[in-house]
């Protein structure tokens, strides 16, 4: 044995697969994807993001109680050990929502969690599965990953699969990519378990509303046929390194437009081809 210092092990690259969010990624902006995809760049957290956590966090413990415990004071009363449990894994939190902004944030944190009691009776069911993560390959090859925020099964074997929102709930020629998320899990939870869900259902806490889906075989075929075209468009850019830049309003909201050629920045240099499309 000898006295040189050993180097740990670099973390396991975990690899690519398609989720709501990097689909989203991809169709609003093929750069965007790469730089969460495969540079992997770090982003600022925003108010919003971190109080969706915080809110997600409690409402999975509390799905986690015995059913007579599962009351709005119980709840409201999990947010300052959970912020606190946040905080303490990313300090950087606490410049994010300073002490002097806490108690807003606080207030709007449990108005969420206010909104979700008003939308339904958590002592009523059990659910079955809370912040369930699947991770799979669909039969036309792509690699498929992402939570679902809750799965309720009846006794009579119906599945529920329900996500939960902390934004405003899109006028409907804006909720295309809501609709996309869910049946994106539906069609997991097919490949997975050989059922269809029942019932989708997207639980807007804010504004105190829902949006209930019933899919069908056809639309859940088009989702997986859809999917397959967006990776097969990845693995093209991917091979070629050339991920283009899309304009839109919504590149007020990104935080690479330093590192965009749509706004006269340079990006990092192409890491490689990944793996999966090597």
């Amino acid at each position: 044995m000898t006295s040189e210092s050993v180097s740990p092990a670099p973390a396991k690259r975990r690899p690519l697969a398609l989720s709501p969010s990097r689909v989203g990624d991809y169709n609003q902006c093929p750069l965007l994807y790469r730089f969460r995809a495969i540079d992997r760049l770090p982003e600022p957290s925003t108010v919003a993001q971190v109080k969706g956590t915080l809110v997600h966090a409690v409402l999975e413990e509390l799905h986690g109680l015995p059913r007579e415990e599962r009351t709005y004071p119980t709840a409201v009363k999990m947010l300052k050990p959970h912020w606190a449990a946040m905080t303490a894994k990313d300090p950087q939190l606490n410049e994010l929502v300073p002490e002097s902004d806490f108690m807003d944030f606080l207030i709007a944190s449990r108005d969420l969690v206010k909104g979700y009691f008003l939308m339904e009776n958590p002592e009523a069911f059990d659910a079955d599965s809370m912040e369930k993560f699947v991770d799979l390959t669909l039969p036309n090859g792509v690699p498929v990953r992402g939570f679902i925020d809750r799965v309720d099964v009846a006794p009579t074997g119906e599945v529920r699969v329900v996500d939960y929102k902390t934004g405003k709930k899109p006028i409907p020629r804006f909720a295309g990519q809501a609709m996309f998320q869910m049946r994106f899990y539906a069609l997991v939870w097919w490949r997975l378990y050989d059922h269809i869900p029942e019932q989708l259902r997207l639980m807007y806490l804010k504004v105190r509303d829902d949006m209930v889906l019933s899919p069908t075989p056809a639309e859940l075929n088009y989702v997986e046929k859809d999917l397959g075209r967006i990776w097969d468009a990845v693995g093209t850019d991917a091979r070629s390194g050339n991920f283009a830049p899309k304009t839109s309003k919504l590149c007020g909201w990104c935080s690479f437009q330093k590192i965009c050629p749509a706004f006269n920045g340079t990006p990092p240099e192409y890491p490689g081809v990944p793996p999966e499309f090597a």
